[in-house]
């Protein structure tokens, strides 16, 4: 099963690579208290659909390149 994440569109100034950024709430063990825990991923977009702002679904894939190893799989919100 690959692995699927929801997130926003941070970048698409690269040329069939699109930034997104993904935030999870998580909480601390010790404080209790929620932290917001956000990471980049380069995804892979073909066509350059995908603009900055727009909300992504991408899944897991091989390797593209040193750090690309995610697929664009469907623009869920564009952004006006």
């Amino acid at each position: 099963m690959r692995k699927k994440y929801i997130g926003n569109v941070t970048s698409d100034k690269m040329d069939k690579t699109i930034v997104v950024t993904v935030t999870n709430l998580v909480k601390h063990p010790l404080y209790k208290k929620y932290v917001k825990k956000i990471k980049k991923y380069k995804v892979h977009d073909e066509h350059n659909s995908a603009k900055i702002g727009d909300k992504v679904l991408f899944i897991e894939t091989r390797p593209l390149s040193k750090d690309k190893s995610w697929n664009l799989k469907k623009i869920m919100e564009k952004t006006s």
